[in-house]
């Protein structure tokens, strides 16, 4: 809204100073600030909002020191991430750009599944919340929504660098030539995406079925929105897994989407993908502005979730935070890079699969159950080994951090 305002200012009045919301750098800075100050200002009235309303978590004996203080704590903080990133966007951002809408899209879609199993799990009295075939179903549908808008919708597009020998033909002509005259000067529909640590390091999805036929090309988006479907998958529940003690899911997502958010401002630069000689994505680095109001909603929220936690964000949040995580990855052409930029998510999951697998076969094989760890996610498992949950949540933090370093590194690293 407030974009729109300005740009009118502008163009009819040469307001002063209305021209820096022309820029998505300073629209970013406003909406990380405006995030940080709703989350921190106003969650604590949403907190006290939900202890009214009786929303305090219901905690189930884990054999897990502090577990019993943790008993009455309100559930379903994720509301204050949402409107916290929300109300800056609405106000900050184009709001015609499909990629912001998508995004949007996502939030409310998650958050409302997020909601409603929270909100099973406390007025129904069912610890299990919304049944696992509908979370799935939820996901498989936003999959859906996902790929086929970022398939078909014409303003997802790329524009693709020159040849070699073209570029070294302009280079020669002209050492300073713009770097916008290096890209093809049409913007096509792609298939594309980014495969890190290689030296080309783009990778079509068509190529999945045109080495059946080169006919089947036309049907390369049923790859792609299987793919989608997937990720969004994985790594929604990936981020709930994660969510089990105070500040580890809202850090770990904040590292995550910080750096995405470097991807996508450079991807959205032509100047920045020549130089980096990445695949250039217009119209994504709107996608920046969401990306400082989320990270600013999610340090916000922190402020009350860091140990001891005034408020847990429930699914509300965390299958929230997880879509959002995945629709942008896969927006900017960066998905296959989060087994490593999401690797706190990726061993979270993979602890769960791997102790259930083995327990189960074990149990069919011996008579007896054997457990991997001593108990999953994994970051409950260092809390039986005796660790408090702050070291633990402080430790994730530094591999998270280093996880984010080396995925910013593939950028040049090939």
């Amino acid at each position: 809204m407030l974009y729109y305002l300005f740009e009118y200012l502008e163009k009819e009045f040469q307001f002063p100073g209305a021209s820096l919301f022309g820029f998505i750098s300073f629209r970013a800075a406003m909406a990380m600030i405006l995030a940080l100050l709703i989350s921190t200002i106003y969650g604590k009235r949403i907190i006290r909002f939900l202890q009214k309303k009786q929303m305090g978590e219901t905690i189930r004996d884990l054999g897990l020191e502090g577990q019993a203080e943790k008993a009455g704590t309100p559930t379903m903080g994720g509301l204050i991430i949402i409107l916290a990133t929300l109300i800056p966007v609405i106000l900050l951002s184009r709001l015609e750009n499909i990629y912001i809408i998508l995004l949007i899209v996502t939030t409310l879609w998650m958050g409302a599944i997020g909601f409603l199993d929270d909100y099973i799990k406390k007025f129904k009295n069912d610890k299990e919340g919304l049944k696992g075939r509908f979370k799935v179903m939820g996901q498989v549908v936003l999959g859906l929504i996902v790929g086929l808008t970022l398939f078909f919708h014409e303003d997802v597009v790329i524009k693709e660098k020159l040849p070699q020998e073209q570029q070294q033909v302009l280079l020669e002509k002209n050492p300073n030539i713009s770097p916008s005259k290096l890209f093809s000067g049409e913007e096509t529909k792609s298939t594309k995406t980014t495969i890190p640590f290689v030296k080309n390091n783009e990778f079509d999805y068509a190529k999945m079925i045109t080495w059946i036929s080169p006919e089947l090309k036309e049907y390369a988006w049923v790859i792609f929105i299987l793919i989608a479907i997937f990720i969004i998958t994985a790594v929604s529940n990936g981020a709930n897994l994660t969510d089990g003690i105070d500040g580890l899911a809202a850090g770990s997502s904040a590292i995550v989407v910080l750096t995405l958010g470097i991807f996508t401002f450079v991807s959205g630069r032509i100047d920045f993908s020549d130089y980096l000689n990445i695949m250039y994505i217009p119209n994504v680095g709107e996608i920046t502005i969401y990306i400082a109001a989320f990270v600013g909603a999610l340090i916000g929220f922190l402020w009350y979730n860091a140990f001891p936690a005034q408020v847990f964000m429930g699914d509300t949040g965390s299958l929230t935070i997880g879509g959002i995580i995945a629709v942008i990855a896969i927006a900017v052409r960066k998905e296959l890079l989060i087994p490593v930029l999401c690797g706190i998510f990726l061993a979270e999951n993979l602890s769960v699969v791997m102790q259930v697998s083995w327990f189960k076969y074990t149990r069919k094989k011996f008579g007896e159950g054997r457990r991997i760890f001593k108990m999953s996610p994994l970051h409950h498992h260092y809390q039986k080994l005796g660790y408090h949950e702050s070291k633990i949540v402080t430790r994730f933090w530094i591999v998270g951090i280093l996880l984010a370093i080396l995925s910013i590194v593939t950028l040049k690293i090939r």
